[in-house]
C-alpha cells in the first residue's frame, strides 16, 4: 500500500495548522481561582475582568477591531491622544491592568517585556472608575460590531449564530471580598446581572 499520498495530506494538514494558528497572549496576572464541580466551557466571546490576590484588577475581551474601538472610545473620555500604531499594538493585546495615562509606555515595551512588567491594576474607585468605561465601552463596541458581522453574513448568503457577549470574572481564591463585590457592582451599575465567575474543576474525591 502506497503511502506517500496519506504523508503528504498529513504535511499539508500540518502546514495549513501552522500557518492559520494564532497564538495566545499570555496573561499579564497568574490567579489561582476557587474550585467548583461547574464544567460549562465559556465561549470565545467573552469580556473578562480579573482580580489578583491584592486586589489588582484586569480587563480583557475578545476581537482584535473591537479592543482597538473600545481603547478609541475609553481615551476620548479621558481626552488622551494615541497614534494609529499605538491603537495597532493594543488590538493584539487580550489582557492588560493599568492606568489609561501610561497605555502609551506600556505599549513601546515588547511583549517578553510586557509580561514582566509591574502592574498597579485598572483604577476602579468612586473618583476614578476607569474600570466601567472599559466594561461599558467594550460592550458597546462588541454589539456594533456584530451587526457588522452579521450584515456581512447576510450579503454573502452565509449563516450567521450570534453567540453574544459574554460576561466573566475571575478572581483570585485569596482576593478581598469588598475589591470583587466592587467589581460586581460596576457590572450592576451598567445593568449586567449576568456573568460567570470563572473557577477550576474540583477534583474528585478518592476511593
Amino acid at each position: 500500500m502506497d503511502m506517500t499520498p496519506m504523508v503528504d495530506l498529513a504535511f499539508l494538514l500540518v502546514t495549513f495548522f501552522m500557518l492559520t494558528a494564532s497564538f495566545r497572549e499570555a496573561e499579564p496576572v497568574v490567579v489561582d481561582t476557587p474550585t467548583s464541580i461547574a464544567e460549562d466551557m465559556l465561549p470565545d466571546n467573552v469580556l473578562q475582568v480579573t482580580i489578583d490576590n491584592n486586589g489588582r484588577v484586569f480587563f480583557g475581551m475578545a476581537g482584535f477591531e473591537v479592543r482597538r474601538s473600545t481603547m478609541k472610545a475609553v481615551a476620548d473620555q479621558y481626552n488622551i491622544k494615541f497614534t494609529p500604531d499605538e491603537y495597532q499594538k493594543f488590538g493584539g493585546i487580550s489582557m492588560f491592568g493599568l492606568d489609561i495615562r501610561q497605555m502609551s509606555q506600556y505599549l513601546e515595551l515588547s511583549s517578553g517585556e510586557r509580561e514582566k512588567a509591574q502592574s498597579a491594576g485598572i483604577p476602579y474607585d468612586s473618583t476614578n472608575n476607569q474600570l466601567m468605561h472599559w466594561v461599558d465601552f467594550g460592550r458597546r463596541a462588541a454589539a456594533v460590531d456584530m451587526q457588522r458581522r452579521k450584515q456581512e453574513a447576510k450579503e454573502r448568503n452565509q449563516p450567521f449564530k450570534d453567540e453574544g457577549l459574554r460576561y466573566a470574572i475571575k478572581a483570585d481564591g485569596k482576593a478581598p471580598y469588598d475589591k470583587v463585590k466592587k467589581v460586581i457592582q460596576i457590572f450592576k451599575d451598567l445593568n449586567i446581572y449576568r456573568f460567570n465567575m470563572i473557577t477550576n474543576i474540583e477534583d474528585e474525591p478518592k476511593i
